[in-house]
């Protein structure tokens, strides 16, 4: 039976998909919900299953424009029952070691480490442990390794397979060249070229309309994270054991821009056409970082979510990203966007904003520095922020007012329990 996996409807608005990689050969023989395609929109990139076991045969080629609801491949069903010979094919071949390791055990026993079947076996575990203890690791790859259980091992045999080039690179080498010198790069003219994916094309038309058409201008401020590292620290395993993650600090970056607004509505307005619409719910865009580009997952009504809620959001938001499983409607709809570009290191920059809204905030690196604090020089852990806003809608007086609040608010954590208003204020009803 033959089965055909058409191309989905990413959403609404999208007509038009670009096939962005084959993730099977055409041919191959693929189980039940297998991935066999990544499917690239303007806005999105999913990913084709297999309905069924079978044999696939590619009806498109990669890079190519599909309309939504095309034939992408078909699945030839005949094929399931081979595959699944295959498998206990191969289980009855490892028997064979088992049957030659009981006729071992009547011959006289052998040290291992004398034999050279053993030395080698050996030798090559030796080099397979030491060549991936000198891997250096940052705690973000860490992280995301450790929640898409992957070893060392595992990133070294996808990231790239063995060319001409690197072969010829070794046989060229010197006689008694060191292994420092044949771990550097060889000399190349060589480029590589790459077609741009639908997701990039349409953000680097996005970023430009921005410069082009807005009235862009940022405005800094600085943040001591003091409080805030406190709170995580003291509370931090009994936050995980009361829901199951760690809490970060965008829970509480996200929370103070909702309540900011409350005193500064203008930063959560847009402009369409000669009106202005200024949303009553604040929806925040959380730009992720993933292999296909940046994306910017939607958390909904944040002025009515706790810290708590928002941290479990951006969690499975950026899970479903990274693994391209996040819908349409998920990306879409933001009133106001956070990036953070201080989890690469990021000191200072200007965050371009994301249309049609008329504000972003830039969170950067926490870098210990002196600040006067009482009339005393003190060092603490300071964060630059940065506001960039359309000045078409929105004053000075806006845009500082409400950075200074989000400052408020981090370093006096506590305020977000009372809408941002001071408790002594609020209790002499001020």
């Amino acid at each position: 039976m033959i089965i055909e996996i058409k191309v989905p409807t990413p959403g609404e608005s999208i007509t038009e998909v670009e096939l962005g990689r084959w993730l099977v050969e055409d041919g191959a023989v693929v189980d039940k919900d297998d991935e066999i395609a990544e499917i690239e929109s303007d806005k999105a990139t999913l990913t084709l299953v297999a309905d069924e076991a079978g044999k696939v045969s590619f009806n498109a080629q990669e890079g190519d424009t599909l309309e939504v609801g095309a034939i992408a491949c078909t699945i030839d069903t005949s094929f399931k029952a081979e595959a699944s010979e295959e498998k206990p094919a191969a289980k009855t071949e490892d028997k064979a070691p088992v049957e030659e390791q009981k006729q071992k055990e009547h011959e006289p026993a052998k040290s291992p480490d004398k034999t050279k079947d053993g030395k080698l076996e050996k030798l090559s575990k030796a080099a397979d442990t030491e060549s991936q203890s000198h891997v250096k690791i940052t705690s973000v790859a860490k992280k995301m390794m450790e929640e898409n259980k992957l070893s060392v091992e595992d990133i070294l045999q996808g990231l790239k397979r063995i060319s001409k080039n690197e072969v010829e690179a070794v046989i060229d080498l010197p006689e008694g060249t060191s292994t420092a010198l044949s771990s550097q790069r060889a000399f190349s003219r060589e480029e590589k070229r790459e077609r741009m994916s639908s997701l990039r094309r349409k953000l680097s038309q996005r970023l430009v309309a921005v410069k082009n058409e807005t009235a862009m201008l940022t405005t800094f401020n600085e943040i001591d994270m003091s409080r805030v590292m406190e709170l995580r620290k003291k509370h931090q395993s009994r936050f995980m054991e009361t829901h199951d993650f760690k809490l970060g600090f965008m829970g509480f970056f996200t929370k103070a821009t909702a309540v900011a607004m409350n005193f500064h509505p203008a930063i959560n307005s847009m402009l369409d056409g000669e009106e202005i619409i200024q949303p009553e719910f604040v929806d925040v865009g959380i730009a992720v970082q993933t292999p296909k580009g940046l994306m910017v997952p939607i958390i909904r009504n944040t002025e009515s979510k706790s810290v708590p809620q928002i941290e479990k959001d951006l969690k499975d938001l950026a899970e479903k990203a990274r693994n391209k499983k996040i819908s349409v409607e998920e990306l879409t709809g933001g009133t106001f966007t956070i990036t953070n570009g201080g989890t690469f290191g990021s000191l200072l920059s200007t965050p371009i904003i994301n249309p049609p809204q008329s504000a972003i905030l830039g969170m950067h690196n926490i870098v210990d520095r002196p600040v006067a604090i009482n009339g005393k020089v003190e060092i603490r852990p300071m964060m630059y922020v940065a506001l960039s806003y359309d000045h078409r809608i929105i004053d000075g007086k806006d845009s500082v007012g409400f950075l200074v609040k989000v400052k408020e608010l981090i370093e006096n954590p506590e305020r977000l329990l009372n809408q941002g208003i001071n408790p002594e204020e609020l209790l002499l009803e001020l």
